[in-house]
């Protein structure tokens, strides 16, 4: 990928147009209204649920550091949800905010559900992370349910399946090493995984152009592609570190070695900043981890502050709001490539990459087939740099009575 010009990425990316190499065409804008009109459609498309599904029972169980949502309708059927580590804390909101709404009620219009929980007990003034993950385990489950009901894969109940394989870049998440102990990780992960991509750090993390330690980004990107080879491809984030000038510094270091992508260069909430240096670099520029409004998502999109989305599936509220953005980047030209948190959240990247229109090059990965894969029937393999996307009822665990056997609920 050295060399890469951003028409050189048009271009390629256009041969196959739901798989981008990353770069967009910024010439062309879809109005606020074109795409309010394609987030507004429905995103659940199934058929067979002729019968109420009646919420029983929703619990949080803790079973060693994993946290599960467990769904229940009043008929037995179940669905389960394998939370990210924020359920430690965000409990209170779950259990006394977002279960309640869905006692009692019939599920089958979850996306008419989903804005009444918003609008419950005024959840709306949360919104932000610690609402929205809670919705989204919830939601998670409820489609795990479904999915179990009508004996079909998760993204069938979202659009349809796409791509059963999703090429991935392994993720480093330190920034207490050196740049030379860092290439030695990225080699290790490389090991590990069987990725073709990375993805390091660079800068210091919300830390206003100050460096991890002395010198560090500028060495680790010159020394990683130096190691690593023009085989390998090379992402950065600079997770909120830079002003624009500075932004726009490191990401022509990240284009001299052919980078595909720079992500969150500027503090995630300045989208002015961000946008200047979207439109400064060749590289192109991801972002959307931090955001929590659609609105704002779609004024994003509509105004190019990014070239790449990454809603995160959890953080977000869940698969059906982040595919609602990814249908509006795709009426853009836009990719998408969700963040993750590790842990299972790897799986739910599957699902969501396996039916979203379009999508970047690579999506996230920090390990987790390991540790999961053989929940799932068949198991969960690596092959070529790519993950297979679950085929199983629902999210695809095979045995979720087995998951969750031995668990206390919170």
């Amino acid at each position: 990928m050295q060399g890469l010009t951003r028409r050189k990425w048009i271009g390629l990316a256009a041969v196959t147009p739901t798989l981008s190499l990353g770069g967009t065409d910024r010439s062309a804008s879809p109005s606020m209204e074109q795409l309010k009109q394609v987030a507004e459609q429905p995103v659940l498309q199934f058929q067979g649920l002729d019968r109420p599904v009646v919420i029983h029972s929703i619990r949080l169980l803790r079973k060693g550091r994993e946290h599960f949502v467990h769904v229940r309708s009043t008929d037995g059927a179940e669905g389960l949800c394998v939370t990210n580590e924020r359920a430690r804390y965000l409990y209170p909101i779950l259990k006394t905010l977002v279960i309640p709404y869905f006692i009692g009620k019939d599920v089958r219009d979850l996306e008419g559900h989903l804005w009444e929980l918003y609008r419950y007990q005024s959840n709306y003034k949360l919104q932000g992370l610690a609402f929205w993950c809670p919705q989204a385990w919830v939601e998670l489950a409820i489609l795990d349910m479904f999915g179990r009901i009508l004996n079909k894969p998760m993204a069938e109940l979202v659009g349809g399946i796409r791509r059963r394989w999703i090429p991935f870049y392994v993720a480093s998440e330190r920034r207490d090493t050196t740049p030379e102990e860092e290439v030695e990780y990225l080699q290790q992960l490389l090991q590990e995984t069987g990725a073709r991509a990375v993805k390091f750090r660079v800068g210091g993390r919300m830390s206003r152009n100050q460096d991890a330690m002395p010198g560090r980004t500028e060495k680790l990107i010159s020394l990683a592609r130096k190691v690593l080879g023009d085989q390998i491809d090379l992402h950065a984030d600079a997770n909120s570190s830079y002003d624009p000038p500075e932004a726009i510094r490191v990401g022509r270091m990240l284009e001299d070695v052919g980078a595909v992508f720079f992500e969150e260069p500027c503090p995630f909430d300045h989208l002015e900043d961000t946008r200047l240096v979207t439109e400064a670099l060749e590289i192109p520029v991801a972002g959307g981890e931090q955001e929590y409004s659609e609105w704002r998502f779609r004024w994003s999109i509509h105004r190019r502050v990014v070239d790449i989305v990454q809603p995160d599936i959890q953080y977000y509220g869940g698969l059906i709001r982040s595919l609602r953005v990814a249908r509006m980047a795709d009426l853009a030209g836009m990719p998408a490539a969700p963040h993750i948190s590790g842990g299972f959240g790897f799986v739910y990247m599957l699902i969501f990459a396996s039916c979203a229109p379009r999508l970047a090059r690579y999506q996230e990965y920090k390990k987790g087939v390991e540790r999961y894969g053989e929940w799932f029937d068949p198991p969960l393999t690596v092959r070529d740099g790519a993950l297979s996307v679950p085929t199983g009822p629902g999210v695809g665990i095979k045995d979720i009575h087995a998951v969750i056997s031995g668990a206390e609920e919170v």
